[in-house]
């Protein structure tokens, strides 16, 4: 058996380790507003980390400035995990996982004075990681678009399975960007307003940046006080297209038919990706219609902390761990009424429930698709 265990780490907008982000997230709290950057005369409706809230952080860091902020806080949230679950960053049979889709794609703009350009290069940003932090086995990078946190949570279960190692530590991480809000811009899709996933009246997506860890190991002691099993999970592509989802939801219908094995009982909720986009959202209520999820009470957690790219898949599954084992059923923020037309049934606000497990999904560019199964040990 292979745990999710429950040593894990949020650094975001609401705070600085998972109860923060959980109690903020609890009571209905998004940090999504417009912020004026730097290189833009136009403000971006997004969910930014305070400057004061990294010092709070950093504030009993040496050399802080050595780093960038991305490594930063990857560091503070890998170095987190590590304390609450007492395993040795030497240890053999610890591996880390790091997902993300820009890395250090801030060190383009502008000078960084003392910082190797290099570890712009997502090899050596890992390296750097590992160097810093004393690990003995070299880290794998999964860069695969939107579903890289959740398809490191999966690849982290099938390292363990082969005995690459026991231990697996995933950190997701992506920062807020002049070339990723660009990048979005172009293809017109962010929203001027907080996110509406799965709402008639959503106009686009809000992105956000976090790092989240999490801890995924065959040791049951170390599975924590709130021991969950990572049952299964499967990731397949449709290739429908660059940046288009599918309109039929075949590849996260395949991810998903892998995932949940006829007979077994279905999960209790279902932690949609949810990017409040039109295309987004519609082929994945079609896709968990055409699994037979009609009835299964559905989230995005976007509309709290934007779409944090790389690290989505990793936040994102801890909030629902959280919530699994709080037996509660976490609102789909700005969700109002319904605006897509597969069946399915939206959590439209928060409150207690028995719950027993959940399916978590991630879709991205170029047709990727995931999905993974938690369930209470």
């Amino acid at each position: 058996m292979i745990f999710a265990s429950s040593y894990h780490n949020i650094i975001s907008p609401l705070g600085l380790n998972s109860h923060e982000n959980y109690e903020a997230v609890h009571s209905g709290t998004s940090p999504i507003k417009q912020h004026l950057f730097s290189f833009s005369a136009d403000p971006f409706c997004v969910a930014h980390i305070d400057d004061s809230l990294i010092a709070r952080a950093t504030s009993c860091v040496k050399h802080a400035e050595k780093h960038t902020r991305l490594e930063l806080l990857s560091l503070l949230s890998i170095q987190d995990v590590l304390q609450q679950s007492g395993i040795n960053a030497g240890d053999k049979d610890l591996g880390l996982i790091y997902t993300t889709t820009k890395g250090n794609i801030d060190l383009l703009e502008g000078d960084h004075p003392g910082i190797d350009p290099n570890r712009v290069y997502l090899p050596v940003f890992a390296n750097y990681l590992k160097q810093q932090l004393g690990l003995v086995n070299i880290p794998l990078v999964v860069s695969n678009a939107c579903i890289s946190g959740l398809l490191g949570i999966i690849m982290a279960q099938r390292f363990i399975e082969q005995k690459r190692c026991r231990h697996v530590i995933v950190c997701g991480g992506d920062i807020l960007s002049e070339f990723t809000l660009s990048g979005f811009k172009s293809f017109n899709a962010l929203s001027p307003e907080p996110c509406k996933p799965f709402d008639a009246n959503r106009t686009g997506i809000n992105l956000g940046e976090a790092v989240s860890s999490i801890l995924i190991t065959a040791d049951e002691t170390l599975a924590g006080h709130e021991k969950t099993q990572l049952v299964r999970g499967a990731s397949a592509n449709d290739a429908n297209h660059i940046s288009g989802p599918s309109r039929t939801g075949d590849g996260l219908l395949q991810a998903i038919q892998q995932t949940l094995v006829a007979g077994e009982t279905l999960p209790g909720f279902i932690s949609a990706h949810g990017t409040a986009t039109p295309y987004n959202d519609e082929m994945e209520s079609i896709a968990f219609e055409r699994a037979g999820l009609t009835t299964m009470p559905v989230n995005s957690l976007k509309g709290y902390y934007g779409h944090t790219l790389g690290a989505a898949g990793v936040l994102e599954t801890v909030i629902s761990l959280m919530a699994l084992h709080r037996q509660t059923f976490i609102k789909s923020a700005g969700y109002e009424s319904k605006g897509v037309s597969g069946q399915i049934q939206l959590i439209d606000k928060t409150s207690p429930g028995t719950i027993s497990s959940f399916l978590k999904t991630a879709s991205g560019f170029g047709g990727c698709n995931g999905a993974a199964l938690f369930m209470k040990a």
